[in-house]
């Protein structure tokens, strides 16, 4: 299980945001984020780039860290 932490997290809002942007990417599969953690878990099915993912978050408004 890959994982990414993620900055600027607040409410369960965030949350159903993250999972559904990343659950949109091909490759990606069984999202899981913790709020308390501000972190993603989830499963690739395939190699997806690092920046693929950063877009996706960053388009909804959070930073990835790292």
């Amino acid at each position: 299980m890959a994982s990414i932490k993620i900055k600027g997290m607040t409410c369960a809002h965030c949350v159903a945001s993250v999972t559904k942007a990343l659950s949109s990417i091909n490759g990606i599969e069984d999202v899981h984020v913790s709020l308390s953690g501000n972190q993603a878990d989830f499963t690739l099915t395939k190699e997806v780039p690092l920046e693929t993912i950063k877009a996706a978050i960053e388009k909804i408004g959070f930073e990835v860290e790292g």
